[in-house]
Formats: C-alpha cells, structure tokens, sequence
C-alpha cells in the first residue's frame, strides 16, 4: 500500500479544542471527563462533554443548527484546518476533494427536543429539519458546504469504527482516482438516546472509566469532532500505512472473546503497510472499559502482536466518543509520534491480571515512529488503522 501523507488534522473534545489543548493534557495527564449533569442520563456516571458549543452560523449553514453540526463547526475552526482545506481545493479543485465522516448518532439530540415539543394533535414543530440535523448525512453536507467541497461525499455509519472506516474509504475512493485529497474524519455529539441507551444494556460506568483496570464496570460516553487532510504527494511527516477490515458478526453489543475479528483488522493493516507485528512501537487500544471489550481486545494484541509493545487506552481523557472514536484516537496516535510521548492509561489503578498486554501506567517519552490504532465497534465491525513517520 502506498502511504497516504496527512497533511493537516485537527481534533476538538471535552479536553479542549485544538492540538495544542491535547498536547497538554496528556502531557499533565488532565482528563476532559467530569459527573454528568442530574436529569441527563437514568443512573450517575461521568461524560465527556466540550464546553460552549454556542458559536454563530452564517445564514447559509443556519438551516443545519444542530449540537451534531455546531460542534463540527468548532472542530473545523482549529488549527488553522479551514486554511489547510482551501489550500487544496485551489490545488486539486473542489470537485477534486472527497469527504469521508464518520458518525453514530448524527443530530439525534435535535430529534429529541422535537419530539418533546410536539403539539397537542402529536405534530413534530415546524422549526425542526430532519434532513439537515438528524439525517446521519447531515454532517457530510453541511461540512461540504462549510469548505466548499463538491467531490465524492458520504457518511459511514458502524458504531464505534465510524470515523477510522473513513480512512480505509478515502485510500480506496484515492486509489481508484475519484478524487486527488480527501478531508476524513468524525463527529457525534452527546445526547439521552445513547446515554440511556447504554444504561440500558448496563455498559456505563457509575464513575469515572478506568479501561483496563481490575475493577472497570464500564464506559464514559463522551462527543468530538475530528478532521485530518489525506494527499498523495510526497512529503515529510506523518502518514497512513495501512489499514485493515474485518466484519465477526459475533454479537450485536458484545465482543467475540476469542479476538478473532480484532486479530484479523489488524494482520490486515500490518500486511497493507508491509510490516511485521515487532515493528509497532505503540497500540492505542480502543479499550472502552468494559470487562468484556477490554478483555477480548488484550487477547486479540497479545496474540497477534505479542505481549511486550507498549498500549493504552485513552478514553480516560475524552471518554468513549462512538462515531468519532476512530478519529480521536489516529488524532492522539499522530501526536505519540510528533511528541515522542507514549500517553498512560489514564483513571487504570490496578491492571486486570487477566490482562497480558504491556498496558502503560505512566506516561512514557519515547521515539514513536509506528502507531497501530484499534477501533473496533457493536455488531463486530472491527478497523485498524497504522500510522508512521517518513
């Protein structure tokens, strides 16, 4: 596989918005997870919420007002992102750019406050807009009119690979020459539906997540918006390697325990980027918390890669953010490489015993110079992606 150079990339979550707010934080070891609000969820636990999404739309975009729409718009607004993009569309053209999201819930939330405000006869409000809000490829058209894309567009849509499954179909959609640059990445912002959905299937932690730890009971649910460019021309920095692909269809909330999918997404993006399982240097694993997940996962890494390269998750920063799982985590796998810091698994107190992998409890300063980064989500849809230095 021909590595595919991200040029530019960005990431916004309840730890801040920007690069540099990350940097800091896993630098500090700061976690962006605080209690979630009384009334929002059924039973206490912690989320991952960023902060004051109350930023103006322009005319054009108000039609898509949305929580899902304006935390991609202070996603976007980051690390000079916007610039970046229209950098290329004068290069390749805007028909030339494609743009892969990743999403879960879309704008559920608005969806919500519209079936409560309905009127007497059972009528949704007149104000809320299916299309453009809750649609799940609301994202993807109001991100394309926001940088003024016309190329290839679409949404994936499998649970928590969303936003790293976008990476596999950018390479494709460039490969096969439908577009020159591609802009991939992931929103999904919080709302009751999941919150209440995951209590339902008794897979939220009461407290803060501690992945990995002895005494997990469970996830954070936490929202971001996440972006990287993708280009082909040459040049010096990071980018994509490898990515693999596996579908285990084992159960629809629970992990095959063997690791058997996992393990095969993985072999999968170490045979693309032609390198052997000694040649990682780190694994960010998608480690949510849960006994069953993390379990399955540790099993999957130790059997494929062994149990001497370093891992961790790092949803005790961000919490699980579903769609933009797959994105969180490449962005935090790039800033390993470009920090040369290997970042703990924040909250763990005491490693499962069960567990054989090298789960990292303290930050580590290292030469990173490949990232295996797993995201693997309900109904066994599994995606590793591989990121390196060149």
């Amino acid at each position: 596989m021909k590595p595919l150079r991200v040029s530019h990339y960005t990431l916004t979550t309840a730890v801040g918005a920007g690069i540099g707010a990350h940097a800091a934080a896993l630098q500090s070891q700061t976690t962006g997870l605080r209690p979630c609000p009384a009334g929002h969820a059924p039973s206490p636990t912690w989320t991952g919420q960023v902060d004051d999404l109350s930023i103006p739309l322009t005319a054009e975009l108000a039609p898509f007002d949305c929580r899902n729409n304006r935390l991609a718009e202070l996603g976007l607004q980051q690390d000079g992102f916007i610039v970046a993009v229209e950098r290329a569309r004068a290069q390749y053209g805007a028909d030339r750019v494609g743009l892969f999201l990743g999403t879960s819930t879309s704008g559920i939330q608005q969806t919500e406050a519209a079936y409560a405000a309905r009127d007497a006869s059972g009528a949704l409000p007149s104000w809320f807009d299916f299309d453009r809000t809750q649609n799940l490829y609301s994202c993807a058209a109001f991100v394309g009119l926001r940088l003024r894309l016309e190329g290839i567009s679409h949404v994936t849509s499998t649970a928590c690979a969303s936003s790293a499954k976008v990476f596999a179909s950018a390479y494709r959609a460039l490969q096969a020459g439908l577009c020159d640059a591609a802009v991939v990445g992931g929103v999904d912002s919080l709302c009751r539906t999941t919150l209440y959905g995951f209590a339902s299937l008794q897979l939220l932690s009461s407290g803060i997540c501690r992945p990995g730890d002895a005494r997990r009971d469970g996830i954070s649910i936490g929202e971001a918006a996440g972006f990287a460019l993708l280009e082909t021309t040459p040049g010096a920095g990071v980018a994509l390697l490898g990515y693999g692909e596996s579908g285990d269809a084992h159960h629809m909330s629970t992990p095959d325990p063997s690791g058997r999918g996992a393990i095969a997404a993985m072999a999968a993006a170490l045979e693309r980027a032609g390198l052997q399982p000694a040649d990682i240097d780190y694994v960010n694993l998608h480690g949510t918390g849960t006994p069953a997940n993390d379990l399955a996962e540790d099993t999957a890494v130790a059997t494929l890669l062994g149990t001497q390269v370093p891992c961790s998750s790092t949803k005790g920063w961000t919490g699980h953010t579903l769609g933009a799982a797959g994105i969180v985590e490449a962005a935090i796998s790039l800033l390993a490489m470009q920090g040369g810091v290997l970042p703990r698994s924040l909250n763990t107190r005491v490693v499962d015993p069960a567990l054989r992998c090298a789960v990292l409890m303290d930050n580590r300063a290292a030469a990173v110079r490949t990232v295996l980064s797993n995201s693997f989500g309900f109904g066994g849809t599994n995606c590793s992606l591989i990121f390196g230095m060149r």
